[in-house]
């Protein structure tokens, strides 16, 4: 059943919408820098201060799709979906850590992505594009995910058709073309007030219509209890490994995505992303209200096969119709960040990683940045057609692998950060064998989990699979390592220096 047009909704979606447009265009101009270095578009200059680099990672971690799919974890499976709340709080102090560090080295060497870093690292021209297609494979579902975060927010409008959808983001690509990483940061900024304005209002407002939180708890356990396999909001023991692994495997992965990388190396300086790191769990107080609409939805009576139609249906039903096109306005617009971001992203690792590892050519700033100008814009309409085409369902599974995938990154680029034990030779091995092992858990789940169940001494243990598969990568890095120095294998040339990797008040 389809559901009718809210006409008042939709014109202020469209208002909302045609604002934000005009500010993508208008970004060009905004910091202005020559937009033909790849340096200028898809880094920004690396200029953006402790504001702007806030909103602009705020906007990495927390999408469109983020807003719809933790309260749809909540709405369909209870407690298990709070896990996104602790795997948020241990980014902070890992960004902490690590970030500042990548920064110091990519900005003195003009390193624009993870896999120019290692490529500088550890001299292994192999490493370098495993690491690049890795990143761009992991990155394609993403896009897509913003995609059925976009297209379940047209729905609840009452707008049928994939015609929205389409004019939706063949705005995006046109002024994510013209004005680079400085678009999706001037909407991150507009897109994050008008959701505080959002989550504020609904965890506020909705629960005193429904009678309170007690209420909503006791209504939401009920329906939990009620469904076939019965779900809680409490979790239960059987869940703890599963919900601890799920936690920690995201962290781990979440700073290794494209896309988060581009975000940090915009920044101006370390400073900027510790200052980020301290001010980030801000978002994490949002994420924790917004994953509370999940049982607030099934208090409010929304019904639906499909839990990530949810929240919108719930912010059409509870609010009035001027309100909700605000809300669902929020939602669509925050697909548009993450998205362009990540697609700039994919095209600095296409345009610095692969075509210029495997061709040999080497390009001119301008030439890099017309060529991945025209990258961004194939990755958004591939993704595009993938939703138009092909089972949503199958996004969320290849997401589910993608985080699987990028975990196995960390030997690379995170240990390669604090030390230069491991061969590059042996983290390509690492990174095949971890690889194979992930995507085999993942295959042997039939794509529909990352939970996969480690038989040890008779116990079962429910684990995220990219744990395992990152110690798999790991054992077989070290013992790589362990053998090419045995019998004296020399190691690829390292352009860094000791130096680069002393932060500013470390």
């Amino acid at each position: 059943m389809t559901s009718p047009l809210h006409v008042v909704a939709t014109v202020i979606f469209c208002v909302c919408f045609l604002m934000v447009t005009l500010a993508g265009f208008w970004a060009a101009r905004w910091r202005q820098g020559d937009l033909n270095s790849l340096e200028e578009w898809g880094l920004a200059g690396r200029r953006f201060g402790t504001l702007i680099t806030w909103f602009l990672v705020g906007g990495d971690f927390y999408t469109a799709y983020t807003v719809i799919a933790v309260p749809a974890a909540l709405y369909g499976t209870g407690a298990p979906g709070f896990f996104a709340i602790p795997y948020c709080i241990l980014i902070y102090p890992y960004m902490m850590v690590v970030l500042p560090r990548l920064w110091q080295v990519c900005n003195r060497h003009g390193y624009v992505t993870l896999a120019d870093f290692v490529r500088g690292r550890y001299g292994s021209r192999a490493l370098s594009i495993a690491i690049a297609l890795t990143g761009i494979l992991a990155t394609m579902p993403y896009i897509a995910l913003q995609l059925v975060g976009m297209r379940e927010v047209i729905a609840a409008l009452g707008i049928h058709g994939e015609w929205p959808l389409v004019a939706a983001f063949v705005i995006l690509a046109a002024y994510t073309y013209s004005s680079g990483l400085r678009a999706p940061a001037v909407i991150a900024i507009v897109k994050d007030i008008m959701l505080y304005i959002v989550v504020l209002a609904a965890i506020i407002i909705i629960p005193a219509k429904l009678g309170g939180y007690a209420h909503v708890f006791s209504a939401a356990g009920t329906a939990l209890a009620q469904k076939k396999p019965p779900a809680s909001i409490i979790l239960q023991p059987s869940q703890y490994w599963s919900y601890a692994t799920l936690a920690l495997g995201s962290a781990i992965a979440i700073i290794l995505y494209p896309h988060t990388a581009t975000g940090v190396l915009s920044s101006a300086s370390g400073r900027v992303i510790k200052r980020n790191a301290a001010l980030l769990p801000a978002y994490n107080l949002l994420l924790a209200l917004i994953a509370l609409l999940g049982f607030v939805a099934i208090a409010a009576g929304i019904h639906t096969a499909n839990s990530s139609s949810a929240v919108p249906l719930l912010f059409v039903q509870m609010f009035p119709d001027w309100f909700s096109g605000f809300c669902l306005a929020a939602i669509g617009i925050g697909a548009l960040v993450p998205a362009a971001i990540m697609s700039i992203a994919s095209a600095n690792l296409f345009t610095r990683n692969l075509y210029g590892e495997l061709i040999h050519r080497s390009m001119t700033p301008k030439q890099e940045a017309a060529q991945a100008k025209l990258v961004s814009l194939f990755l958004k309409f591939g993704a595009l057609a993938f939703v138009l085409f092909v089972r949503s369902q199958y996004a969320i599974e290849l997401q589910l692998l993608g985080g699987i995938w990028i975990a196995q990154l960390f030997p690379s680029v995170v240990c390669g950060l604090f030390t230069r034990w491991f061969h590059g030779r042996a983290l390509f091995w690492g990174w095949a064998a971890g690889m194979a092992a992930g995507t085999g858990m993942a295959i042997a789940r039939d794509l529909k989990s990352s939970i996969y169940p480690l038989h040890i001494a008779g116990h079962v243990f429910a684990v995220y699979a990219a744990i395992p598969a990152l110690i798999v990568n790991l054992l077989v890095s070290a013992l790589v390592s362990l053998l090419l120095d045995t019998i004296g294998r020399e190691r690829g040339r390292d352009v860094t220096l000791p130096a680069d990797y002393v932060t500013e008040h470390s």
